[in-house]
């Protein structure tokens, strides 16, 4: 017992030492500079960044998950995703004092990064479920929906860029190999754009076609007037992040479009323009599915919402991702993690368009990482603002009588 505390107090200690500090971000050249470097002995330096920086990480995030309301906290699924972080944490400040590492501890180090990952593989899931479970038990109110997007972005962007850190290391010094022998870590330093967007499709339509029995076919058009000798448009990226990215993104538009021809023979087909500009690689995915409604177009990237059937429970720590609606909020951190966006535009009645933007230079895509600090734990302890625009009011709309009434109560309300 007595041992049990001495841990958690030594652990409160580093994390509160930690938070103190904010992430480093790096970018997607000084990953492909560092890696390319890889086989000249440079598996310390990068030891000596990570047992630093991914506590760092880990700890910042941490911060604000102890900053969620005490009744979230106590769910379930969301104490086990807290239970996962800290064993993490504990792990990796094992090596805080080893300046000076052997070729023991790195391939300890290495074998600790693989567990961390291989434990956090279904955190995604198992909040969504935690969020589930909050919703079942108390409702949720505005404010609290509000805070909760606040932190789930900042949350899931913390862990895409740890695993970033954590696969960069493991696929250059550990038995596991790149997928590509052109790859640097996870990282093609040619990424064929319109590849990916094959492959996406490819799959996105196996799926489409196992439930509806069709789908729409594609049509891909590169532009690159940088240098029109080439319709190949390449950058330097990840293309596990990119294939996320579009999958989703082809799944939804394929969904659409069957359901908005649903007797048809022949669905209008997918359209993707891909142009590589001075500035951004843009990925424009343009579909006829019967577009979105204005009002929900905003909704589409709150993690609370879903047009998808609510997955059913499960006793296993993982549950299915479909119908948490997380697909898009996902896909937009993974497209701001390098300073990308993904943005929707849609016309109500005929289509939607779906962009992504990317990144020219690889210098300039810098990872967006949340920082705890006395502004972020302020949106956890504040409601939002009452809204000081007009809205439309149930009651002032009907007959002649309703807006007589309306008058006569603004003119007897005291200013």
């Amino acid at each position: 017992m007595r041992l049990t505390c001495r841990l958690l107090q030594q652990t409160a200690k580093f994390l509160d030492a930690y938070s103190q500090y904010h992430p480093l971000p790096l970018s997607i050249q000084q990953f492909v500079d560092f890696g390319k470097g890889s086989k000249s002995g440079s598996q310390d330096a990068s030891f000596q960044f990570l047992r630093k920086e991914l506590p760092v990480r880990l700890a910042n995030i941490m911060k604000e998950i102890s900053l969620l309301p005490d009744n979230l906290l106590h769910m379930p699924s969301v104490s086990l995703v807290m239970n996962w972080y800290e064993q993490s944490f504990r792990e990796l400040i094992q090596f805080e004092s080893q300046t000076k590492a052997s070729e023991k501890v790195l391939n300890d180090f290495t074998d600790i990064l693989v567990h961390i990952r291989n434990r956090h593989s279904n955190v995604v899931e198992t909040m969504a479920q935690g969020m589930l479970e909050l919703k079942e038990a108390y409702g949720i109110d505005h404010n609290t929906e509000n805070r909760i997007q606040y932190f789930l972005d900042r949350f899931y962007m913390s862990r895409i860029s740890i695993r970033m850190l954590i696969n960069q290391h493991t696929l250059l010094f550990g038995s596991q190999l790149a997928s590509h022998p052109r790859h640097i870590g996870c990282i093609d330093p040619n990424c064929n754009v319109r590849h990916v967007v094959e492959d996406a499709y490819e799959n996105a339509r196996f799926l489409c076609e196992q439930y509806y029995l069709i789908a729409p076919e594609l049509k891909v058009e590169c532009l690159n007037p940088s240098d029109p000798s080439t319709e190949d448009v390449q950058c330097v990226y990840v293309p596990s992040h990119l294939y996320h990215m579009l999958f989703e993104l082809f799944k939804n538009s394929m969904r659409a479009v069957v359901e908005h021809y649903p007797m048809a023979s022949e669905l209008p087909k997918l359209n993707v323009l891909i142009c590589k500009g001075e500035e951004d690689i843009t990925i424009k995915l343009s579909d006829d599915g019967g577009g979105i409604p204005r009002s929900k177009l905003d909704l589409l990237f709150q993690y609370m919402y879903s047009t998808a059937p609510q997955p059913s429970r499960s006793d296993t720590a993982s549950a299915p991702l479909a119908g948490y609606g997380y697909g898009l909020p996902l896909s937009r951190l993974y497209a701001r993690y390098f300073q990308g966006d993904l943005v929707l535009s849609s016309v109500e009645g005929h289509g939607t368009d779906a962009s992504i933007y990317l990144k020219v230079m690889s210098d300039e895509a810098n990872e967006l990482l949340p920082v705890y600090n006395r502004t972020a734990s302020r949106v956890y302890a504040t409601d939002k603002p009452v809204n000081d625009w007009s809205s439309p009011q149930p009651w002032a709309h009907g007959n002649t009588h309703s807006t007589a009434r309306t008058y006569a109560t603004l003119a007897s309300t005291k200013r």
